[in-house]
C-alpha cells in the first residue's frame, strides 16, 4: 500500500471522512495544505505527524470541509429568493421550510433568515423553518456565534447591517437575536443518505457537490429529490449542474441563476 492510501485509510477512520466520496485532487491539494503548516516533507511523514498529535485532527478535518462564503453570495440568486420564491411559497404554503446543505459557517443561512424576515413583515401568518447543516462541528459553532469580520458583509447594504447586526469595537459584525433564532443549526453528513426533514419548500447546496465524484454528486441529488416537497425548490451553485443520469428528477426554473424545481 503506497503512503497516499494508507493516509487516507486513516483520515476515514481518525477523521470520519470517506475520502473515496471526494475528488482525489481535491483531497491531494487540502492535505498538501496541511503538510506546508507542519512542516512535514511527504505523505509519510505527514501520516505520522497526524498520529501524534491529536490536535491535527480537528485541524485536518476543518481544511477538508473549508467553504469559503460571504453573506449574499452571488446577489442575484438571492434577490430571485425575495422577489419570487418566498413570495409564492408564502402564498401557497402555511409554513414554509428550507434546507441550507453544507451551510459552513452560516453566512447563507442568515442571508435568507434576513429575506424570510422582511417577508414576515407582509406575511405575519406563514410559520418559516430554516434548516442550517454541516459536518463540521467547529464551522458550525462559528455559524451559531454568528460573529463575522466586515469583509463578509461586502454584499449587505448599510440599512440591512444597521437593521440586523449588532456593531462590536473590535469591528466584528453580530447577528442579531431575531435572525439567530429563525435558524436552525444542526450536525449532518450528506453522505449519510438521509435528509434532515421531507416535504422541504426548498433546498440549497451551493458550492458544495463540485469537490464530490460524480457517483456522489448524484447520489446527493436523489437525496435532495426524496427530501422536497412536488415543484419545491433546488438551488445550486453557478458553476454546479446536474448530470445526465439524474437530470430528469429536476425542471428548469432559473436557468442563469440555476434555480431548479423538483419533477413530479
Amino acid at each position: 500500500m503506497d503512503a497516499f492510501m494508507s493516509l487516507q485509510k486513516s483520515i476515514e477512520k481518525l477523521v470520519r471522512i470517506k475520502c473515496s466520496n471526494y475528488k482525489e485532487d481535491y483531497i491531494k491539494r487540502r492535505i498538501l495544505s496541511r503538510m506546508r503548516l507542519t512542516n512535514t516533507e511527504d505523505f509519510e511523514a505527514y501520516h505520522k505527524y497526524l498520529l501524534e498529535n491529536p490536535q491535527e485532527l480537528d485541524l485536518l478535518r476543518n481544511a477538508l470541509t473549508i467553504n469559503v462564503t460571504k453573506f449574499f453570495r452571488d446577489p442575484e440568486v438571492f434577490d430571485v429568493i425575495r422577489r419570487e420564491i418566498l413570495p409564492d411559497l408564502a402564498r401557497r404554503r402555511g409554513s414554509i421550510r428550507i434546507w441550507c446543505a453544507g451551510c459552513a459557517t452560516g453566512e447563507e443561512s442568515y442571508s435568507i433568515a434576513i429575506l424570510v424576515y422582511e417577508l414576515l413583515t407582509l406575511h405575519k401568518d406563514v410559520n418559516v423553518t430554516i434548516y442550517a447543516t454541516d459536518i463540521d462541528a467547529v464551522a458550525l459553532q462559528k455559524a451559531m456565534t454568528g460573529i463575522y469580520d466586515r469583509k463578509a458583509l461586502d454584499n449587505v447594504d448599510e440599512k440591512r447591517i444597521r437593521k440586523h447586526f449588532i456593531s462590536h469595537d473590535d469591528g466584528t459584525f453580530e447577528v442579531r437575536p431575531h435572525i439567530k433564532e429563525l435558524v436552525k443549526f444542526r450536525q449532518h453528513d450528506l453522505m449519510s443518505g438521509i435528509p434532515i426533514a421531507r416535504y422541504l419548500d426548498a433546498v440549497t447546496c451551493r458550492n458544495v457537490t463540485i469537490y464530490f465524484t460524480e457517483k456522489q454528486k448524484n447520489h446527493l441529488t436523489h437525496l435532495f429529490h426524496s427530501a422536497l416537497a412536488v415543484d419545491g425548490y433546488y438551488i445550486i451553485g453557478k458553476t454546479e449542474y446536474l448530470a445526465r443520469d439524474v437530470e430528469h428528477l429536476f425542471k428548469p426554473y432559473n436557468v442563469m441563476q440555476k434555480i431548479l424545481r423538483k419533477a413530479a
